[in-house]
């Protein structure tokens, strides 16, 4: 378990997520690594951070982590994007980054939260009624919500639905079905974890 960053209490919190950035890239601990991603994840949360975030370079440090082999630091880099798809700015810097390609790789991770998070990310990186960005909407992505949308899964199940109910125009929908139903990139659908016994 990684130790919390040695920041004083008077830095504040652009302070704090400094020491976590700090840690992310000085640390050779993966534990750690994922521990820190965890919590700038769950900054990227709160739009007070948003600011602070940019100016520290997370978008890119979540950017950068989306490419590790590492499932885990995978699945919170997805979700930090996620969370900060909701402010203009962000969205804007991970479009103009070439985020959306590696946004779309995430479609084909065998965990389930890090699937979600990227289709959640496509929606919020896009309008509805689609054309903003078509690479959002691109052929392979619509065939992938196609199948997605079959999922035994109710939560990728809907969200797959809605990505195509408000995001595809019918015409994309109609193209995506008409191609062979095993074309869609190679992309599995993702492994759902068996419920809990209590």
């Amino acid at each position: 378990m990684a130790q919390k960053p040695k920041v004083d209490p008077h830095v504040g919190r652009l302070g704090y997520l400094q020491a976590l950035v700090t840690e992310f890239q000085e640390t050779q601990s993966q534990d750690a690594k994922e521990q820190v991603l965890a919590n700038l994840a769950n900054f990227a949360y709160d739009p007070a951070n948003y600011q602070y975030l940019r100016q520290l370079q997370v978008l890119d440090l979540f950017l950068d982590s989306l490419s590790e082999e590492n499932e885990t630091l995978v699945e919170f880099a997805i979700g930090g994007l996620c969370n900060l798809c909701a402010d203009r700015a962000n969205r804007e810097y991970i479009l103009q980054a070439g985020g959306v390609p590696l946004i779309v790789n995430c479609l084909s991770s065998p965990s389930e939260e890090t699937v979600l998070s990227a289709v959640t990310a496509l929606m919020g990186l896009g309008s509805p009624g689609g054309g903003s960005h078509p690479e959002l909407t691109a052929l392979p992505v619509v065939q992938c919500m196609l199948r997605f949308s079959l999922s035994a899964s109710a939560r990728l199940r809907n969200l797959a639905q809605i990505f195509l109910e408000d995001f595809c125009s019918p015409s994309q929908v109609a193209e995506a079905r008409s191609w062979r139903a095993d074309a869609a990139l190679g992309i599995p659908l993702p492994r759902t974890e068996a419920p809990q016994q209590p």
